[in-house]
């Protein structure tokens, strides 16, 4: 799933391409992308509008129109394509939008998760259901060492699990949250609520430099959103441990493993991410 930096990179991507320029027409292959408002009226209430600007919140792309927002999530495996010419459409293309100059911005997405929510100007973004239950931005100056002790003295949660929460801080996802816990050297299976003054400060301050750092270079994904210009993510060649399993720590050279945490793949170093006895799961 893009994360963050991979939705940043979109978002200023598509700004470039599309910013400014007036929907011609709208053409839905797949009704249950669309939410708030039937196929047929996204279709119609998006027709003749400009895209006045594209921003981001948590994981989440915002289309403003003059009367509109429309919000994009692209979930697993959506991802936008421009194109100077109207091409065929692709197998996999379920939403396009054709442009008054010409061109096309067309959205692809194999496994048909995305979503399109429409919501008229006057809406309190903050008041929707996307967005009312999403922490802090990850930049934004709230976040602190307090804000962070608050959202997690009291969980009874691994801290892998607690960074995953899009209710503590929004954006962060798999990848990151590994990156985050090794430069911060804590064992994704901690407690939340366990973590020293030191550990927690680091989470904070790691959490900024690592998607700082992943926004410069465009990303992790291979390719999430593809024009004539093209832009791709090279963070990956920056990753200390996850996808790494079997290869030494870069800072100790012992072996980096990788378990399961809520589910999910997580990578570590053992030595410099030690787990309190007294934490191990029995």
């Amino acid at each position: 799933m893009p994360e963050l930096p991979e939705v940043e990179t979109v978002k200023e991507a598509l700004r470039l391409h599309v910013r400014g320029k007036t929907i011609e027409q709208v053409n839905v292959h797949h009704d249950k992308m669309i939410k708030v408002v039937t196929p047929d009226e996204f279709k119609e209430f998006l027709k003749g509008q400009t895209i006045l600007d594209i921003t981001r919140r948590g994981k989440h792309l915002i289309f403003h129109f003059p009367d509109f927002y429309m919000i994009s999530h692209l979930r697993m495996e959506g991802k936008y394509f421009f194109h100077e010419k109207e091409p065929e459409r692709g197998k996999h293309t379920h939403v396009t939008f054709q442009l008054a100059s010409g061109e096309s911005l067309h959205y692809d997405d194999v496994r048909k998760f995305g979503t399109f929510h429409l919501y008229p100007k006057n809406t309190d973004l903050e008041a929707t259901s996307q967005f009312k239950v999403l922490g802090l931005e990850p930049f934004d100056p709230k976040f602190t060492f307090k804000y962070f002790t608050e959202k997690i003295q009291h969980k009874k949660k691994p801290i892998k699990s607690l960074l995953l929460d899009q209710s503590v801080v929004t954006g962060l996802g798999n990848i990151y949250v590994d990156e985050v816990l090794f430069r911060s050297r804590v064992h994704p299976l901690k407690m939340s609520a366990n973590l020293t003054h030191k550990q927690r400060t680091d989470v904070v301050n790691y959490t900024k430099e690592v998607l700082s750092r992943a926004i410069e270079l465009k990303g992790t994904t291979i390719k999430t959103f593809a024009s004539e210009h093209g832009v791709a993510g090279t963070f990956q060649n920056e990753l200390k441990v996850h996808t790494k399993k079997g290869e030494p720590c870069p800072m100790c050279g012992t072996v980096i493993e990788k378990i399961k945490v809520g589910g999910r793949g997580t990578y570590l170093c053992p030595r410099c991410q030690k787990l309190p006895k007294t934490e191990v799961p029995l």
